[in-house]
């Protein structure tokens, strides 16, 4: 990133590591004096080593969880408690949840892109989202209209990745899966037609490029202390995000005030009757278009980012065990009764809800994926007044305390001596059926009253696309030896992206 060149300056860590170890010694000392009767969990390091290890970053905590299980990183301004132990969990998603929220903190890292949407704010502000959004979730309107949404746009998947296998090309994977997810999620929740898949939207695909590049650079302040002074001053990092952060902005006011005309105009029925997310929240209370914004985008975040990644990651893992691969591909024939595939889209017509709730063991690997691959690899909350934790330490004002969904899919003591390895059985009875495990322990779509709203959406997106590239694909990593990591950003993407080989399957 061109903006993070004085990164890799020798002059500028030397400088920067004495001055923060100064500060770092200053605030131990400091906070040990002040609190000489408290327990606090065991040092294990500064944000500075986080900016360190940011590439990383992922691998750095891990590695720390397995040592400490909870422990601190030292900041000038407070403690950063990080956490991989279930019963700490708990407490502060769901036992003490009124002590535990996003904070001054999170929200003034996340404003610039959320604004004031759910993953960003806390009190009433989130209360009043979460009650009216929990409803439209459940209504069965807005399920059927996604379902339809999924089966097209997995059709026209299908298409794409079909002309690779036929030409024997190599796909890039990550980036078809984003922009198909995209268009998905896009249309549940504008109820317009992105279509960056096909490339024909110039400006979905600058929206695109521009949400990539916020998301990015939004998480990058997590670990940049100097980002207010850039932001102030309009240079490096942030004067990019603002730059993208703008485009992103014109785009969503533009449909906005598009689909409130429509819905001003007269004897116009059809703009009310409209199942997307936006023309339901219009039709339910009036919104100014900035707070609209808010909300949308957050929905869209959610819905298109967690999933393109889980997907991408759960590619990889059926490249990596063709034997899962098979044995998925299998069960999809089996539950739609399928003996040959003449359309794409009319096979998608067969993954009827019955059909999928049939897939346990595709079930099983899409969570075994997203236990060593959440897509949101850790949350942080802030701590709204001095606290114990279940595990008898001590946590300040002012401290923030993060699980690490990541860290906490790989700990032994969680999982057992298998933590690392990838296998679906591990969620299944001995009668092949999917049994959940608690959401204190398995953190992928949080718990307690933030727990994801979105989550069986995506359970159904992801099952839909599954069922589809595995009943009519092979597929192969393009180059076996190439190493495969993530991207350091809010959700947890393949750097570089993740190139496959597409192959017919031909059912006998």
């Amino acid at each position: 990133m061109p903006s993070m060149v004085f990164l890799s300056n020798p002059y500028f860590f030397a400088a920067l590591s004495a001055a923060l170890t100064l500060l770092m010694v200053q605030v131990l000392f400091r906070t040990l004096n002040k609190s000489h009767r408290k327990k606090y969990h065991p040092v294990a390091g500064t944000t500075f080593n986080q900016m360190l290890n940011f590439n990383m970053l992922h691998h750095y905590m891990t590695d720390l969880a397995g040592k400490y299980k909870t422990y601190r990183l030292l900041s000038p301004f407070r403690n950063e408690i990080y956490t991989a132990e279930p019963i700490n969990v708990e407490y502060i998603l769901k036992t003490n949840f009124e002590n535990y929220g996003k904070g001054l903190y999170n929200y003034n890292n996340l404003k610039d892109l959320l604004g004031d949407g759910i993953f960003a704010v806390d009190g009433e502000k989130w209360r009043e989202q979460r009650k009216l959004s929990s409803h439209e979730f459940s209504t069965k309107m807005l399920r059927n209209f996604s379902t339809l949404v999924f089966r097209k746009n997995a059709a026209k998947l299908a298409n794409i990745v079909s002309e690779a296998a036929t030409s024997n090309n190599p796909l890039e994977i990550q980036e078809l899966l984003r922009k198909s997810t995209l268009d998905s999620i896009f249309q549940v929740a504008f109820g317009t037609e992105l279509d960056s898949m096909c490339g024909s939207n110039e400006e979905g695909k600058n929206f695109a490029d521009a949400f990539d590049t916020s998301s990015a650079l939004t998480i990058f302040r997590y670990v940049d202390v100097f980002w207010k002074i850039k932001k102030f001053l309009n240079i490096g990092s942030e004067a990019t995000l603002r730059k993208n952060i703008k485009i992103l902005n014109e785009y969503i006011h533009k449909l906005i005030t598009t689909r409130i005309q429509q819905m001003k105009a007269p004897n116009n029925d059809s703009a009310s009757n409209r199942e997307d997310i936006l023309s339901r929240f219009l039709h339910v209370k009036g919104y100014d278009s900035t707070y609209l914004r808010d909300i949308i985008l957050n929905f869209v975040i959610a819905g298109r980012d967690t999933t393109a990644g889980t997907l991408s990651w759960f590619m990889y893992m059926l490249c990596k065990y063709p034997a899962v691969q098979e044995k998925a591909a299998e069960e999809v024939k089996e539950a739609t009764n399928t003996t040959t595939i003449n359309t794409y889209a009319e096979f998608v017509s067969s993954l009827t809800d019955e059909a999928l709730e049939k897939m346990n063991y595709l079930h099983a690997a899409i969570n075994e994926t997203l236990r060593l691959y959440p897509a949101v690899p850790w949350d942080a909350k802030f701590c709204f007044s001095d606290d114990t934790l279940p595990d008898g330490y001590n946590v300040n004002k002012g401290d923030t305390v993060a699980y690490l969904s990541y860290a906490m899919g790989r700990m032994k003591f969680i999982w057992g001596d298998d933590a690392e390895e990838f296998r679906p059985e591990r969620w299944l009875d001995h009668n092949g059926i999917f049994h959940p495990e608690s959401p204190f322990k398995f953190t992928a779509f949080q718990a307690g009253p933030r727990i994801c709203l979105g989550k069986e959406f995506a359970y159904r997106q992801m099952k839909i696309f599954s069922a589809v590239l595995l009943s009519c694909f092979r597929f192969k990593l393009n180059d076996e030896n190439k190493n495969v990591t993530y991207k350091t950003m809010i959700t947890l993407h393949i750097d570089g992206g993740l190139e496959v080989k597409a192959f017919h399957r031909h059912w006998d």
